[in-house]
């Protein structure tokens, strides 16, 4: 089977936008078993010119085995954001089976998508792969939210899965690489995933880039870099006191956050989080982008 053919039978999804009377408008949707789309016909101010699509899985989550692929294609001048309406739960393995998820995203000139799910939290045993490659112009404007949980904390599941990698690949129009990252955590070449991340429960990425952005970019790099110089001119109110199996006293941010620019003209922003709670990267995400509300019509995770 070629590998058209493959990304057909995989195909669980496709979304296309496109300006239609001066607005950003659904102009194609399909979706299949088990992946299913909800477009609101509004979000927030009818001012706001944005398509907003919640991703569900059927069964409330990734089964073990599971293979989509999601194609979005965003015409000049539009905007879309792609969200879902809880956690992404991938299941446990079975038999060894690595579920994948792949998106593909073409973003046009002046365009703007957001990525703005709620965290992926991977049930013991689990083995999830997940790929998102995003073709865009010199002006695009590209949102993304890629984080996940340490798992079942209920359950006493605290990075028990066997398997994450998560993939982000930026390119040009004339397929230059502007951005690619790789994060794995696999359990069979790092041993014990716990002992590596410790106490912290969420890992994030947060990505803004193009010129529409630039404000949001400003204000997050100002925030993180107020983070890490709290921390290190007050340590007392902003670390966390455990003792470790010595039984000596030990501290560590509750929260960590680090940010740097790329891009040929420094114009994009990468922001990385490690937290020990899953609110408090909520909270930060509420806040750090609540001022694409004027472009999304709601602000994120509100």
């Amino acid at each position: 089977m070629g590998k058209e053919e493959e990304d057909k039978e995989m195909e669980m999804g496709s979304i296309v936008v496109e300006k239609v009377g001066g607005r950003s408008s659904v102009v194609h949707c399909f979706s299949r078993y088990p992946l299913k789309f909800i477009i609101p016909k509004k979000v927030g101010s009818s001012r706001t010119d944005a398509v907003w699509v919640y991703a569900l899985n059927y069964g409330g989550g990734i089964v073990s085995g599971d293979q989509i692929l999601c194609k979005f294609s965003l015409g000049d001048c539009c905007t879309m954001v792609l969200t879902t309406q809880g956690s992404t739960k991938v299941y446990k393995s079975v038999a060894s089976k690595c579920s994948r998820q792949i998106l593909e995203a073409r973003v046009g000139s002046d365009a703007l998508l957001a990525i703005i799910p709620d965290p992926v939290t991977c049930f013991s045993t689990a083995r999830y792969y997940q790929k998102q490659v995003f073709n865009v112009s010199s002006n695009s404007n590209l949102v993304i939210v890629d984080w996940i949980t340490s798992g079942r904390h209920e359950s006493g599941e605290k990075w028990d899965f066997d398997l994450y990698r998560s993939v982000n690949n930026i390119f040009l129009e004339d397929g230059q690489p502007l951005f690619l990252d790789t994060m794995l955590l696999e359990k069979e070449k790092i041993g014990c995933i716990h002992e590596l991340v410790q106490d912290y429960q969420v890992i994030a990425m947060i990505l803004l880039a193009g010129p529409k952005l630039q404000y949001v970019q400003n204000l997050m790099q100002d925030k993180v870099k107020g983070i890490m110089s709290e921390q290190l001119q007050h340590p007392s109110g902003a670390l966390s006191n455990q003792r470790n199996e010595a039984g000596y006293l030990i501290s560590k941010p509750s929260f960590m956050a680090s940010c740097s620019v790329f891009g040929t003209k420094k114009t994009s922003l990468v922001v990385r989080v490690a937290a020990m709670t899953t609110e408090s990267v909520y909270k930060f995400l509420q806040k750090q982008l609540a001022p694409l509300e004027s472009m999304l019509g709601m602000a994120p995770y509100r």
